[in-house]
């Protein structure tokens, strides 16, 4: 039976950008499409290609609020975030099938992605409730000695299309709940989403200007999100050439917040259950279709274990469904747009020119259902040689790259001989190996028989090296630092 991609709607929608609590056009009169990645004659809608002018309007809607949002009662903004939250909780079916359909994966990972993110908005409405300062002892009995965290003011956010909602929210949220006002610019590939959430918040009564939402090219709006003097912090999430352009432009007094670029790699020790460390593997290189910053793109493992892994490796990577996210079973969906695909096949034919042996997949899928989508079939390079593009450069796709050692100490060197540091795992049953490992490696955040992938909402997150700025991390408490200024007050009386 022949199988059919399922298109939600035939009518194009135009959304517009959101500025000081209006829905309106962009003054350069232009929209932009986002298409379906799994059927590019799908449009999902048409959004506004804004401009300078758009911006400052946000901007200068921002500034003007944030006097007013600043003073507003932590309670008030908590009841906020958790009005907007329950709206998301509310509309989960609908969101993540908007979701699916706009980013390309799976509906069941779209509605957990759209549920965490409403979790988000729900821990930060506790949590900023109670994020304060300190009273510190001194010698004068008649003097006490504290510190106040305030807000710095207008926030530039600015995200991916890889998790489009859920990145978004876990900025968002600390943001407001410390009295900050946003500008938010998310990926022109998932406005829709984007816009969802901001469309939760208005409707949960956020005042006017305290959130803007602009959408188009990052080359018309991004440099006035970085530079006007109004702006008091950009946090960032996206390539590292990107995040670097964006420290350089910022200004003095600006802060900046750049969660970027990963080559994570995962490391079989010859002790590890090697079923489990072919399916952390698979989970974490092909889930998203190979779309996560914290993706496993490099396997370094022993010698001695590295055929019986590989063929485990291959059989599980083999099994996995390729289709669209509506199709149940699916485990590998589409690109996210054409300049990815081109990306991933690139890659596939470097891995070749280098010398590597291609296992498995690398193929890009082009008939019956997957003519008019992203497809490629997953890849697994073996014999890789660890100063090889596929080894060191990041590709954001379904490519794993397969390398042999004889040591544990062989196999950290080459895990740190990458300009990145995001996230690394290590499979093993031996405790002191897995002790040393947390010491030796040079990421943000570090995995014992886990995948590279996945992170706590309550916990720190962030990278070492060009993966990030390392300067604040996100999420957990820690991620409401970023967000606020601490002003030492000496009150003698």
């Amino acid at each position: 039976m022949k199988k059919v991609i399922v298109v939600l709607t035939t009518k194009v929608a135009t959304f517009n950008n959101y500025i000081n609590g209006e829905w309106q056009e962009s003054v350069s009169k232009k929209t932009f499409n986002s298409v379906n990645p799994a059927n590019n004659e799908d449009i999902v809608g048409s959004f506004q290609a804004s401009n300078k002018q758009d911006v400052q309007l946000a901007i200068e809607s921002a500034q003007t609020a944030f006097p007013s949002w600043s003073q507003t009662a932590p309670s008030k903004r908590a009841s906020i975030l958790n009005q907007a939250a329950s709206i998301l909780e509310q509309n989960v079916q609908a969101l993540a099938e908007e979701l699916t359909r706009e980013e390309g994966k799976h509906v069941d990972d779209a509605k957990n992605e759209v549920l965490r993110s409403a979790q988000t908005l729900r821990y930060y409405a506790v949590e900023g409730q109670s994020f304060t300062g300190e009273t510190f002892p001194n010698d004068d009995s008649n003097m006490k000695v504290s510190t106040e965290r305030e807000p710095l003011g207008v926030v530039s956010v600015i995200t991916p299309w890889n998790f489009p909602l859920s990145i978004p929210a876990r900025k968002i949220a600390p943001a407001l709940i410390t009295g900050n006002t946003v500008v938010f610019k998310p990926s022109s590939d998932t406005p829709l989403i984007a816009l969802r959430l901001v469309e939760a918040l208005d409707k949960a009564g956020i005042p006017k200007g305290v959130i803007n939402f602009v959408t188009g090219k990052a080359s018309d709006v991004g440099d006035l999100l970085v530079t006007h003097p109004s702006v008091r912090a950009v946090t960032f999430t996206g390539s590292t050439a990107a995040g670097e352009d964006i420290h350089k432009k910022a200004g003095f007094t600006t802060r900046t917040q750049m969660e970027l670029g990963g080559k994570n790699p995962l490391i079989v020790m010859d002790d590890a259950d090697l079923n489990l460390a072919a399916t952390l593997v698979v989970n974490g290189g092909f889930s998203l279709t190979g779309q996560a910053c914290t993706g496993t793109s490099r396997v370094i493992v022993l010698r001695d274990v590295k055929d019986e892994f590989v063929q485990k490796l291959v059989e599980k990577t083999s099994a996995l469904k390729i289709g669209h996210g509506f199709e149940p079973g699916v485990k590998i969906g589409p690109l996210a747009n054409e300049k990815q695909l081109k990306n991933v096949l690139k890659y596939v034919e470097y891995g070749k020119q280098d010398g590597a042996t291609l296992e498995y997949g690398g193929d890009h899928l082009t008939s019956g259902e997957y003519q008019m989508g992203f497809y490629v079939k997953p890849a697994i390079f073996t014999n890789v040689n660890p100063n090889s593009r596929i080894a060191k450069e990041e590709i954001f796709g379904p490519v794993v790259a397969v390398i042999e050692v004889d040591t544990y100490e062989e196999a950290i060197a080459i895990a740190n001989d990458v300009e990145y540091g995001l996230s690394a795992s290590i499979v093993t049953n031996n405790l002191r190996i897995a002790n040393q490992f947390t010491k030796d490696i040079q990421a943000g955040t570090v995995k014992v028989n886990r995948t590279t992938t996945g992170n706590l909402m309550n916990a720190p997150f962030g990278g070492l090296k060009k993966s990030s700025t390392s300067t604040f991390r996100e999420s957990g408490r820690v991620g409401l630092e970023f967000f606020t200024q601490l002003k030492t007050v000496y009150m003698g009386y």
